[in-house]
């Protein structure tokens, strides 16, 4: 049985290197394994009157939903000021609620984080772990995924240089074991 596993990324640039880690990562998922990344850029803020007035945008209904089917998730996200995305964190929000109704209730999660600097994104890390503990995602804790220096493991052709692979495939597999362990 195929299991789905949304990537949610916390960049909206097209060239942002969180969106070529979470490629890389999910190609090297098994093949029981369906990757699909949930677009998150057209999501309103979140504004607790649309719920508690029926007047819910369209695209959070369709969001909610899409949270609902998958079987896991997977954040790859880059750190603004020591913190998540709003866009993120909005993403989290909109699929939380209306109370009582979080879509995001009991799925297994990783992390990874994200910078072109030294400090590889371990606030965006570590504010997002506090908020998925609330929302009720098992959030995976080993291997921690602190990418820093990303630009300096990307070949001159795109690719990522055989190393990082190798530490994404550990992240990967580290994954599929959380996730294959929760399952049951």
């Amino acid at each position: 049985m195929t299991k789905r596993i949304g990537f949610m990324l916390g960049s909206l640039r097209k060239e942002a290197f969180t969106r070529k880690v979470a490629a890389q990562l999910a190609e090297l998922f098994p093949e029981e394994f369906e990757i699909v990344f949930p677009e998150i850029g057209h999501l309103e803020m979140y504004n607790q009157d649309y719920d508690d007035n029926n007047e819910t945008p369209e695209s959070w209904t369709k969001f909610r939903e899409e949270v609902k089917g998958l079987d896991g998730v997977v954040f790859v996200t880059p750190e603004y000021n020591r913190s998540v995305p709003p866009v993120l964190k909005n993403a989290l929000d909109i699929a939380s609620r209306p109370y009582g109704a979080n879509a995001w209730n009991d799925k297994p999660g990783a992390i990874v984080s994200v910078s072109p600097g030294a400090v590889s994104g371990f606030g965006a890390n570590h504010h997002l772990r506090q908020v998925l503990t609330f929302l009720n995602i098992h959030a995976m804790a080993q291997p921690e995924a602190y990418i820093g220096s990303v630009m300096n493991l990307i070949n001159e052709d795109g690719t990522f240089k055989e190393d990082t692979v190798n530490f994404f495939q550990i992240i990967v597999d580290s994954y599929v074991a959380w996730f294959n362990r929760l399952e049951k």
